[in-house]
């Protein structure tokens, strides 16, 4: 017969031991807990220097408040902290608060913890080996505080096996200083691996928003900056701001989303929800934005205290938090406008540049080519095959300068309208764009007084599979109310009486069928006024001007003009670029003239 367990209190060592797994599961988490103390101790400056992928060596140095010796002495035992002034969990000031980092790294590796107070005349060192501090002792170091972190977890082997490569644990330690650097412009961060510098991001003072905008730029790219519309919202004492990239500018995956509640990094399922849904008829559902947003919560109204490493957060109302985000992202892209991003005109110049320069005699001879050939000074007998010229096309004097996306001048292949503007040409999808101004026209009509109908003389039956015809048919009050009468037709029909007034002939096999699919995809619970705009898209697509239809004049600058007036018209509802310019500095470098 096999004995009970005996029930025990676990020896110190092995209660640190089981602590730090839950705080430091890699590398990268240690220099995370390192680098937030030393944000919290209002350092200006803070380095980091790391060994094998932090694994044989972690240095953080900061020029923060320092510690004295009876401090340090505190700061190796778990639970000791100064950060919790009034035992007060709901309202946390500062990103570390457990009082756990330093004991959980201690108890793994070989601990070195040096410090100085700004108006002390010497400086403290403490050693920590496998959870055993020493006593203070006085050493020459600079105001601030220094933490080396060697042979992390020698203590627990058995954690090693579970290590990847050195160049992956580099990569998740260089993303965790990033997004703490992101959260806080004002400080300079640099981290290296001994060979090479890897961060060196200088502080940025001044206004909050220039200063985050910088910050941003040079981590995520000066395409971001240069393609991203500032978000500043606030509701019921939630504040949300930050920027918010372009739906044109976008990536297959979540990598360059960027989360932060009271200035500490998240990775929260709702709010990465909510970025999709306000993302969600103006970009692919396999696309993802590039963002960076700061929420600034009440302390009552979020729960920081959920996991040791502090990355999840409960949020008391998510509804709120979630309407914020999706209304402040909405808005900010319809103020926006036409707006598309700068890179959709680089990856277009990108394919067509010829790779390396031009050769040497081409070179030579370039003055010879860019000369003008008098037989070629008078126009045009005829247009060319496939392409339309106008005679009534606005002369070439006409203002450029009003008219962001220019003048039309021609439609090529009957799909693409070229305009010209002040300083380059536009050219425009006609059926993507179309598309989205239909879209935001029904969607303008619903919130204002209804979509108008049009009864079809001869009512269309549509037949499909049972189950499609019943998802259609359950939503006909709905779908009424977006202009589109539907009725049972028996089983597995669909019987359509009225179409919106606003997609002029529509294609009701193709519009009925679509709308079934995207039905489809959605909760039976949900209301279509939440989905309005994928309704929306879908109808727009069988209502616009389709690709091979010839457009005049009048038409073409109507198109101009109703874009440059309608928000998001730089996209199409699956986030591809409607137009795309081509500045004339660019085309001529393309030809060789610059």
């Amino acid at each position: 017969m096999t004995a009970s367990p005996v029930l025990r209190r676990l020896p110190e060592t092995v209660v640190n031991r089981i602590a730090a797994g839950e705080v430091v599961e890699r590398p990268a988490a240690a220099v995370k807990e390192l680098v937030e103390n030393a944000v919290d101790a209002a350092a200006t400056h803070i380095n980091v220097v790391i060994e094998a992928g932090g694994q044989t060596l972690i240095r953080v140095t900061d020029d923060g408040f320092g510690m004295s010796p009876e401090e340090l002495s505190l700061a190796a035992e778990r639970h000791a902290t100064s950060k919790l002034p009034d035992d007060d969990l709901l309202h946390v000031r500062f990103l570390g608060f457990r009082g756990e980092a330093l004991p959980s790294i201690g108890a793994v590796s070989r601990l070195t913890v040096t410090s100085r107070p700004n108006n002390a005349s010497e400086a403290w060192v403490i050693r920590v080996e496998g959870g055993v501090a020493t006593e203070p002792e006085p050493v020459a170091h600079p105001p601030g505080t220094r933490v080396e972190a060697r042979d992390l977890f020698y203590a627990t082997p058995a954690r090693l096996k579970f290590m990847k490569s050195q160049r992956t644990e580099q990569n998740h330690i260089t993303e965790t200083v990033k997004r703490l650097a992101m959260a806080h412009p004002n400080i300079a961060f640099a981290l290296s691996n001994g060979a090479r510098k890897i961060i060196d991001l200088p502080a940025h003072p001044g206004d909050l928003f220039d200063a985050r905008l910088g910050r941003l730029g040079a981590i995520m790219g000066r395409e971001f900056a240069d393609n991203s519309v500032l978000i500043d919202a606030e509701r019921n004492n939630i504040s949300l701001s930050g920027y918010a990239g372009l739906p044109t500018l976008n990536r297959g995956n979540t990598s360059m989303q960027f989360l932060f509640v009271n200035g500490r990094p998240v990775n929260d399922r709702m709010l990465y929800g909510a970025l999709r849904g306000g993302y969600r008829d103006v970009l692919a559902p396999n696309r993802y934005p590039l963002v960076a947003l700061f929420l600034d919560v009440p302390g009552e109204w979020v729960d920081v205290n959920v996991h040791p490493a502090k990355t999840e957060v409960r949020f008391r109302d998510t509804n709120v938090v979630r309407g914020l985000i999706v209304g402040a992202i909405r808005h900010a892209l319809a103020e926006a406008g036409y707006r598309a991003s700068t890179t959709v005109a680089d990856e277009a110049l990108g394919a067509i540049r010829t790779s390396g320069n031009l050769s040497r005699g081409l070179a030579e001879r370039v003055q010879t080519f860019n000369a003008p050939l008098p037989e070629l000074d008078s126009p045009p007998a005829a247009p060319m095959v496939g392409e339309t010229f106008n005679e009534n096309m606005e002369p070439t004097d006409a203002p450029l300068k009003d008219h962001p996306l220019g003048v039309a001048r021609a439609q090529l292949h009957g799909t693409y309208v070229v305009a010209q503007t002040a300083d380059g040409i536009v050219i425009v999808d006609q059926h993507a764009a179309h598309e989205r101004l239909v879209q935001e026209r029904i969607k303008a009509a619903l919130t204002e007084k209804g979509v108008a109908r049009q009864a079809l003389l001869i009512p269309e039956v549509v037949e499909m599979d049972e189950p499609a015809a019943g998802r259609v048919t359950a939503r006909a009050n709905e779908l009424a109310e977006m202009g589109l009468v539907v009725e049972a037709f028996g089983a597995g029909a669909v019987m359509v009486r009225e179409t919106p007034a606003l997609l002029g002939q529509v294609d009701s096999q193709g519009l009925i069928r679509d709308l079934a699919d995207d039905l489809e995809e959605l909760d039976e619970a949900l209301v279509l006024s939440e989905r309005i705009g994928d309704i929306c898209a879908t109808m727009a697509c069988h209502g616009s001007v389709r690709a091979g239809r010839r457009l005049n004049a009048e038409e073409m600058n109507a198109l101009l003009r109703e874009m440059e007036a309608t928000p998001l018209a730089g996209q199409c509802a699956h986030g591809r670029p409607t137009y795309v310019e081509l500045k004339l500095t660019d085309i001529e470098k393309l030809f060789g003239r610059r």
